[in-house]
């Protein structure tokens, strides 16, 4: 009988998996984005309070391209975080509530009210608070600072605990965060908008409306399968 030939591994190759290997290990590790998010946040505390000061708000405010043909998109690097990553985050964690909510933990009704009385507390509390000091004041339009909660750092700090908190808290948390989020937005565009971009508000419907419309369809062809 012949034997398999084994083809020799390249050196380079096998040195890259061994380079390789503890960083796959670290993504893998469900503590890892949270130690990823505070360390960032310890490095842009230093940077931002020292006399690299400069130097980063210059690296923030850098501009970044993509163009096809006369076709561009440019904007900051501040930008490109802000509305660009953050709106990817928020559609990842977005997907798994519409699975809780449909399947999992959030599915009941009660279950799913909890979060929700919670976020408008956690909302509505902080701004009532914030407005009482500072009646009068220069800083009194300021209200609906206090009123969103930072998700990504809810998250990482759950990450960071990890097996010690249990599921349940973490979807519930994570409900709060999001919905407490969507009231600042909310608020945001009510209260400290110059207008309303009909043109903008009218693209969001109808992509909307074509997400819909394919999970509809969707949802057809695998019960007709």
């Amino acid at each position: 009988m012949k034997q398999d030939m084994v083809l020799p591994t390249h050196g380079s190759q096998t040195r890259l998996a061994a380079l390789l290997r503890p960083v796959q290990a670290f993504m893998h590790h469900s503590a890892s984005s949270g130690l990823v998010l505070l360390g960032a946040t310890v490095v842009a505390l230093i940077l931002a309070n020292t006399a690299l000061a400069e130097h980063y708000h210059e690296i923030l405010h850098t501009d970044v391209s993509f163009a096809i043909g006369s076709f561009e998109l440019k904007y900051s690097l501040l930008h490109w975080v802000n509305d660009g990553l953050m709106a990817i985050f928020f559609l990842s964690v977005g997907l798994e509530i519409k699975r809780e909510v449909l399947i999992g933990e959030l599915s009941n009704l009660r279950a799913a009210l909890l979060p929700i009385v919670a976020a408008l507390g956690g909302a509505i509390v902080p701004a009532i608070i914030y407005a009482v000091l500072n009646t009068g004041g220069q800083g009194a339009a300021g209200w609906g600072i206090p009123m969103a909660t930072d998700i990504a750092f809810s998250l990482g700090i759950l990450a960071l605990l990890g097996k010690r908190v249990p599921f349940p808290l973490k979807i519930f948390l994570t409900a709060v965060a999001i919905m407490d989020d969507l009231i600042a937005i909310v608020v945001i565009a009510i209260f400290y908008s110059s207008g309303i971009n009909v043109t903008a508000l009218a693209l969001g419907f109808a992509i909307l409306a074509v997400m819909w419309a394919a999970n509809r369809l969707g949802v057809r062809t695998l019960t007709f399968y």
